[in-house]
């Protein structure tokens, strides 16, 4: 099998190339044919027309002998075979025309016209063509018949078929030659394109193909892979930040560990000092646990590897269950806590994912809210989904910081959020989960006016 695009282009344009001349071959061939034809015929008809005035004229000078006035017409004749018919069946008179030999042809026939066609017919290599005249002179009819051999026409066609097939090959190989090189010009774009992004890795991805100024469509093909280039960069660019920005959580509770057992097994300390360490070292591997659980389940998202566990329940009890959860949170910062819903909100999902999105988002609002401050939370049926908004009497959030608010280990204030114990992935998680119910998180703040986030899902 040939792999060689360049090779199959050029096989399948001489392929095309072969129809269609070999088409155009057969319709000239045709075209000849029937042209060199319609001449022998023309010029047989005016033979004939000729002959019969002739034989008409001297009809009335012979005072009516058949035999002498055909004898005198035909005589007058040069060319091709003329013959006249007495009653449409006895041979008056015939001349010999180019082939005199085609004389004694017409004189040993049986005497009737269709019987004299096929002699003179078979006489010739390629057959012959007729024209009859029929006249009326003395109360009879006379046929008045010239033929005409289609030899030279036969030789014409036999030269050209002849020169045809040379023709052929030639203007073939001809195309060959052409289409391939014609092909490898085009093409050299596109080898320009292969040889640029073999040249390109995961060190150098801001690298974009430059083709110049090619054909369209290889010119769409580098625009598109250009395109990819742009999305693989940004995506390993994540990747970089997101394993420095989780080597960089994972390190502080580690060495918090580290140091802290380094500490106790120093020298010999007390038992409550014993226990003051070992209750550092659980608060630091509970939080570790937590950071590891949810980078696990974001790794999952992306690999789309979580399945939805989707069942029926009221969106209003797990509202009303997770504000319970955070109230003690809420009281100890000195935060009102009030939500409200609709009356019995039903609602299909996954009850564990969408509880983990609710406390998130209170989580957030009440870290991100000072002493004496406000946190609202509401569910209301809509026609086609639920509306679940969680706001907040916070700091609000910088307009340059909003777009990039659920990205992963961002945080708007970095210092603040490490003293609350964040790791910057709970908006992540929120929006992962409310994508994976085909809904949708937005954000609304203003600095020192608090933040309104809002999910929506459909039914």
């Amino acid at each position: 099998m040939i792999r060689s695009f360049r090779l199959q282009l050029t096989i399948w344009y001489l392929a095309l190339f072969s129809v269609l001349f070999i088409v155009f071959s057969t319709f000239l061939y045709g075209v000849v044919s029937m042209a060199l034809r319609r001449q022998v015929e023309q010029t047989v008809a005016s033979e004939a027309g000729i002959a019969a005035g002739l034989f008409l004229d001297e009809y009335q000078e012979m005072h009516g002998d058949v035999s002498k006035a055909a004898t005198e017409a035909v005589a007058e004749m040069q060319g091709n075979l003329v013959a006249v018919f007495a009653d449409r069946t006895m041979l008056a008179a015939s001349s010999p025309g180019e082939h005199p030999e085609l004389a004694d042809v017409a004189a040993r026939s049986s005497g009737t016209e269709p019987q004299l066609l096929i002699e003179i017919s078979q006489y010739h290599r390629y057959g012959a063509v007729a024209n009859v005249r029929r006249v009326q002179a003395g109360g009879r009819e006379f046929l008045v018949i010239a033929f005409g051999s289609l030899d030279e026409v036969g030789r014409h066609l036999d030269a050209l078929k002849a020169a045809l097939p040379p023709a052929v090959l030639l203007t073939l190989a001809l195309a060959g030659i052409g289409g391939y090189l014609l092909t490898s010009f085009k093409l050299r774009p596109l080898v320009r394109m292969a040889s640029q992004a073999r040249s390109i890795s995961e060190k150098n991805l801001e690298t974009r193909l430059d083709i110049g100024r090619a054909a369209e469509e290889l010119t769409t093909l580098a625009q598109s892979f250009n395109e990819l280039l742009s999305r693989l960069d940004l995506s390993f660019e994540g990747m970089r930040r997101f394993v420095a920005d989780a080597s960089h959580e994972l390190r502080t509770p580690i060495s918090v560990i580290r140091g802290e057992a380094d500490v106790a097994l120093s020298h010999d300390r007390s038992s409550a000092e014993y226990r003051e360490s070992l209750a550092i070292i659980l608060d630091e591997s509970r939080r570790l646990s937590r950071l590891v659980d949810d980078l696990l389940n974001l790794a999952r998202a992306d690999a789309g590897h979580v399945q939805l566990q989707v069942k029926e329940f009221y969106f209003t009890d797990l509202l009303a269950e997770c504000c319970r959860s955070v109230q003690a949170l809420a009281a100890a910062r000195r935060i009102e806590l009030e939500y409200r819903a609709d009356d019995d909100v039903p609602f299909r999902g996954d009850e564990v994912l969408l509880r983990r999105l609710t406390v998130n988002l209170l989580d957030n609002a009440i870290r991100y809210t000072p002493a004496g401050g406000k946190v609202s939370a509401s569910i209301e049926a809509e026609e086609h989904g639920v509306r679940l908004r969680v706001g907040d009497t916070g700091p609000g959030i910088a307009p340059e910081a909003v777009p990039h608010i659920f990205e992963r280990f961002y945080r708007a204030d970095k210092a603040r959020s490490r003293e609350e114990g964040g790791f910057g992935l709970g908006l992540s998680i929120v929006k992962w989960i409310a994508e994976s119910h085909h809904g949708v998180v937005e954000l609304s703040s203003q600095p020192l006016s608090g933040s309104i986030f809002t999910v929506t899902l459909p039914r």
